[in-house]
């Protein structure tokens, strides 16, 4: 989901040592103006509010929430599952904006954590908790129940879909419960603080460590989770509770809830319904005002396209190629807003592909094709110009001060013969449409390691399913890549069976028959707030889908973690920007909302994430809502 732009501020070197301020200061680059610079008022505060009320939220197409537990695994990662996740589970940190300011930070009326403290160096963290927040059951929300989850962690973050070797857990040597509302982080080195407190610190979860410890169903509740043994076997219980899908509303378990929200369906179809959480006891300005909220989903753009033409959706959607009708809602009563958000799209190269692998490992081949994408023709008449383009793994819109002149520069323009020729030069020869290895060798114009004698340039492509937009796009891509003598066929599934069938694989392992992947219709990955990439390409990483190892792209993103010279980030851009881990495609808007203007207090967050909490009607002239 997205939201507003804006200019980046300066950037003041005495600000590093307090994380939160350095990482609100990082994140004015995100909000608050258009890219032309004008301001844009996503959330109309005016008007005499109506308490009460139902608001029906339309999902992306084809999208599913599908995982209700705080630790998600591999694969189930999506936003709309951590986005309703945060509104019953009050987030220790996230990318939060107070009202009436532009800025987003790390804390605020909506997170459980005030603002963080380093000392010793940057090799402290000190985390002090909002006091008087307690459970749905009245128990209190203590530093026991982020050491609860920590341990949960700790013991399985091989399980944990937001894990990347070195970072958190491994980077927290010692958790320390100081005293029921503050928990100190022993770190193991000096860390940026832009980067912790923006990347990991909001990874933290607050879990009901009395509800939750126990090893069996109806087992004993204990400290389990303090021995590894015990939090595995915690872990896997909570793990088995949340696949079951269907049972969600009626468990136990998801009814300890701290958050504003509590669950009241959420049913094997992805719809979820949330209403007020009556005991919750946090800052009085997150107290809901309506009576209930539907997130309900949809197979295609088309499908819900038609339900919101017939007032059955409140915040619902419009394909971009109907935004020429855009008057039309506009006189029915809503306004349309593009939501931009922080965000990243590319098709993952699966460098264990049983089959591709080998040519997935040819930076030669993959420039080829990056010179067969033509983002800028996709963004024309595939979006109607509602896409900017993706040129390396720092978003070129909005501006930021990650993003260095370098890499504002395309390195791969749209280029049939540049494609052609590279391929030419390194043993490739196009009979019959498709291009043929008749070089095989490993020297500077053999075909490369692992591709024998006539082997064809084939590649199949899983892409999520539910839009039209995401279907004329591949088809152009399979048009393109065809000229350079590359045949692609492309495989349409819903998003959810994309990821699951997406996930890091050992070569020749089954599952890992994939060559490439696609699940970007709403932008394929949504940063935290410092676009750091040790989720997404450093070597073992969860959210690494392709499988990417680069022994310098490993020392640059841990540069970045480490140093708070903005220069590392840069050079880890410029790098990625090159090499190619994967190929860049254009970045669409999340999606251009359509909001019954009596309908107010929404404010769409770049890092896609949402607070209905602030949501409410307004009467309407002469009449009540």
């Amino acid at each position: 989901m997205r939201s507003r732009r804006a200019r980046p501020r300066a950037r003041r070197r005495a600000l590093i040592a307090a994380a939160a301020a350095v990482a609100a200061l990082a994140l004015t680059a995100v909000t608050g103006c258009t890219q032309e610079g004008g301001r844009v008022d996503m959330g109309p505060t005016g008007g005499t509010p109506v308490e009460g009320g139902t608001v029906t939220m339309a999902l992306p197409p084809a999208a599913t929430p599908n995982w209700i537990f705080p630790i998600g695994p591999p694969g189930y990662g999506a936003s709309y599952n951590y986005g309703i996740q945060s509104l019953l589970f009050m987030p220790v940190y996230d990318a939060v904006q107070d009202k009436g300011e532009e800025a987003l930070t790390t804390h605020g009326p909506s997170t459980l954590g005030l603002e963080p403290k380093f000392s010793d160096g940057n090799r402290t963290v000190t985390v002090p908790l909002r006091e008087g927040v307690e459970w749905s059951d009245g128990k209190p929300v203590t530093a026991r129940d982020v050491e609860f989850w920590f341990n949960l962690l700790k013991a399985n973050k091989a399980d944990w879909g937001n894990y990347s070797v070195g970072a958190m857990p491994d980077n927290i040597k010692r958790l320390e419960t100081v005293d029921d509302h503050t928990v100190r982080l022993h770190l193991s080195r000096a860390y940026n603080p832009d980067w912790f407190a923006a990347n990991q610190l909001t990874r933290m979860r607050a879990l009901p460590q009395h509800a939750w410890d126990a090893k069996t169903d109806g087992g004993e509740v204990g400290d389990w989770d303090r021995t590894k043994p015990g939090a595995k076997s915690v872990f896997a219980r909570l793990t088995r509770h949340a696949k079951s899908l269907g049972s969600y509303a009626s468990d136990p378990l998801w009814k300890t809830v701290n958050g504003p929200w509590k669950l009241a369906g959420w049913r094997d179809s992805g719809q979820v319904t949330i209403v007020p959480n009556e005991k919750y006891t946090g800052p009085d300005s997150q107290r809901p005002h309506l009576d209930k909220v539907v997130f309900k989903p949809f197979t295609t753009a088309d499908s819900e396209y038609n339900v919101l033409r017939s007032g059955g959706v409140d915040y619902g959607y419009i394909p971009p190629s109907v935004m020429a009708q855009k008057e039309k809602f506009e006189e029915k009563g809503y306004r349309v807003d593009p939501w931009e958000g922080w965000a990243a799209t590319y098709i993952v190269y699966n460098f264990n592909s049983t089959q591709a692998g080998p040519m997935m490992d040819q930076l030669y081949i993959r420039q080829a094709m990056q010179h067969l994408v033509d983002q800028k023709a996709m963004s024309d008449v595939i979006w109607q110009g509602s896409a900017t383009p993706t040129l390396g793994p720092v978003p070129v819109t909005p501006k930021s001060q990650y993003l260095s002149g370098a890499m504002e520069r395309n390195q791969y323009p749209f280029d049939v013969r540049k494609a052609q020729r590279l391929l030419a030069e390194h043993g490739w020869r196009t009979v019959d449409g498709t291009a043929r290895c008749v070089r095989p060798g490993t020297g500077a114009d053999e075909c490369g390691k692992g591709i024998a004698r006539n082997t064809p340039l084939e590649l199949t492509l899983l892409s999520q399913s539910g839009s039209t937009e995401t279907t004329n796009m591949m088809q152009e891509l399979k048009s393109s890549l065809s000229k350079g003598g590359i045949d692609l066929t492309v495989r349409q599934q819903p998003l959810n069976s994309v990821l699951g069938n997406s996930v890091p694989c050992k070569a020749k392992d089954p599952g890992c028959d994939w060559d490439m992947s696609f699940f970007g219709t709403a932008g394929s990955w949504y940063y935290p707030l410092n676009p750091s990439g040790e989720q997404l390409f450093s070597t073992g990483a969860s959210a690494n889908f392709g499988n990417y190892s680069d022994k310098k792209a490993d020392r640059i993103i841990r540069g970045v973690q480490y140093s708070p010279d903005m220069k590392a980030v840069h050079e880890y851009g410029e790098y990625l920007a090159e090499q190619l881990p994967v190929m860049w495609m254009p970045n669409p808007a999340y999606q251009v909302s359509v909001i019954r203007n009596d309908l107010r207090g929404i404010s769409q967050n770049p890092t896609v994430t949402f607070a209905p909490q602030d949501w409410y009607y307004v009467k309407k002239k002469g009449a009540d809502k």
